[in-house]
């Protein structure tokens, strides 16, 4: 991708001199300059980083719709270490039932197939919570291709749809699993002492709730490329779902580049942020209600909210930061959003700077999507658009799982642009607008974006999850500095075949040897 880079100053000669006294004078100037000059070189470098990221001191809005520089990396979640295959005698059986929205039971199922790795356990197709969030019984089987998630982690962990009976004393016996709620963010080795204690000793456990359940930062980049692995690419969803979203691709791609945009204006997260004040009293009195019933007590400050950058964007602040960009109101927009709270009065300022937008209903008139809206089968839709779309435009990624997810999936993806608006920079250039300053307005807005990451590599800071930028773990390079970044070898899958193969035939030939000694001692006996 064409984006600006350093533009380095060559320095000028020295004018001559003979004087000691001018000579001196002359280096001294050239110290403060070299002082100055590595000061600056500095700034620049620590703005860089090591991945190839860079600076921008201008934007070519044509450019953000190429994918980032990706500095020479690129998506790898393949082992490159020693990564033995499952064995068949697991210690137990583990179920989970991941609650929430689609993509916080997304980060749940990866959490679920690393702690049965991490136990040595056989995984039971995770369970997806009807009731919490979505009230939709669709399942793990009326979202996600089955078949692919079991054969694209084979090399990984056992997985079976649900705990098999087991024949005893001639009885079949149903193992019941034992229930425990995990703690939130549990270390690796709760995993391996309480879980597995109580797995070992009752066949199966069951874990409820699944949400965040395992740290995310565990320093084993083994364990973050097997996340990877299963986000990436075993969760694929169901043959339907994905042409749905490629026809809507295909639709949008007639008239040439998209982007998409998650709207965060719902009445669910205005109420987590306590952003009332532009409402009117009866929808305040409606959010406020929502933020008792909803979420722990807390006092909440719109003015001191809003300085801050912890409300949402408004739909025309979305718009205006497009506009600063340089983006022109024939820009097709794809809306991935909920119910938007306010109604018309707050898309309509949106709409007059872009007026086409779209979702998946006008896209796509199905019935299939119209009686699914809100359920899972919508979401999904709406996340592979917003993945394949050239752009992509978070409007509140701080606790929102879609834009989060989304963020990391478009990094592995291949760097595509993302545009993630700096709230907390943004918010005092608003409040000058909306108190008459609107002078210099769309260059400070501009500055301001210049100083976030467009969607290249970039080194994850905390608070910002690993599900949200898995790099480096889950990226490699071909001629890379540190060697534990490099490629693994093109033959990587052969290689795990190959080990799986020679641990089934060890693992058959060991019970072959046990069976053959019992049927020797029981010989015995008889004679």
């Amino acid at each position: 991708m064409r984006r600006p880079g350093f533009h380095h100053r060559q320095p000028g000669k020295p004018g001559g001199g003979g004087a000691v006294k001018g000579t001196v004078g002359r280096l001294s100037i050239a110290v403060v300059v070299l002082v100055i000059c590595t000061i600056a070189f500095l700034i620049n470098f620590t703005s860089n980083d090591a991945t190839g990221s860079v600076s921008r001191s201008q934007l070519n809005v044509e450019e953000l719709w190429e994918s980032a520089n990706s500095g020479g990396w690129r998506p790898s979640s393949a082992p490159r270490s020693k990564w033995l295959p499952p064995s068949i005698g697991s210690n137990g059986y583990l179920r989970v039932r991941c609650n929430g929205g689609l993509n916080q039971q997304r980060t749940a199922i990866c959490n679920a197939v690393l702690a049965a790795r991490i136990m040595n356990a056989t995984l039971v197709l995770p369970e997806l919570d009807a009731n919490s969030f979505w009230h939709d019984d669709s399942g793990f089987h009326g979202i996600y291709d089955v078949e692919h998630f079991i054969k694209a982690l084979k090399y990984d962990v056992n997985i079976v749809d649900s705990i098999p009976e087991i024949k005893k004393n001639g009885k079949t016996k149903k193992i019941k699993a034992f229930q425990i709620r995990p703690p939130r963010d549990a270390s690796v080795s709760w995993y391996t002492t309480e879980a597995l204690k109580k797995m070992k000793e009752h066949g199966a456990i069951y874990l409820t709730p699944f949400s965040h359940r395992l740290a995310e930062e565990i320093d084993n980049p083994e364990y973050q490329r097997l996340r990877c692995r299963v986000n990436y690419h075993a969760l694929r969803f169901k043959p339907q779902i994905m042409r749905l979203s490629q026809s809507i691709v295909d639709k949008l791609r007639t008239q040439g580049h998209f982007m998409s945009i998650h709207l965060r204006f719902e009445m669910d997260m205005l109420a987590f942020a306590g952003c009332f004040d532009i409402f009117t009293p009866a929808q305040q009195k409606i959010l406020k209600k929502y933020r008792e019933d909803n979420f722990a007590p807390k006092k909440l400050i719109y003015n001191e909210r809003r300085a801050i950058g912890k409300c949402p964007l408004t739909p025309e602040e979305v718009g205006l930061i497009l506009s600063a960009l340089g983006f022109d109101n024939s820009t097709r927009i794809y809306l991935a959003a909920g119910e938007l709270f306010g109604g018309e009065k707050f898309m309509k300022p949106f709409r007059s700077l872009f007026p086409h937008l779209e979702n998946h209903n006008s896209v796509e008139q199905t019935e299939e999507l119209a009686g699914n809206n809100q359920g899972l089968l919508g979401s999904a839709v709406d996340y592979m658009v917003c993945l394949l779309s050239d752009i992509f435009m978070p409007t509140y990624d701080g606790p929102s799982n879609f834009a989060n997810n989304l963020l990391g999936h478009r990094l592995y993806y291949g760097f595509r642009t993302t545009l993630r608006p700096d709230r907390k920079g943004l918010a005092p250039i608003f409040i000058d607008r909306e108190n008459g300053k609107t002078a210099g307005f769309e260059e400070a807005v501009k500055k301001v974006m210049l100083q976030t990451n467009f969607g290249g590599p970039h080194k994850r800071i905390p608070p910002e999850s690993f599900y949200t930028n898995p790099w480096p773990e889950c990226f490699c390079q071909m001629s890379p500095k540190n060697p534990a970044d490099k490629c693994p070898p093109n033959n990587v899958l052969e290689i795990l075949n190959d080990q799986l193969e020679s641990q089934i035939e060890k693992e058959v030939r060991n019970d072959t040897e046990s069976l053959n000694l019992i049927k020797s001692s029981v010989s015995a006996e008889e004679r």
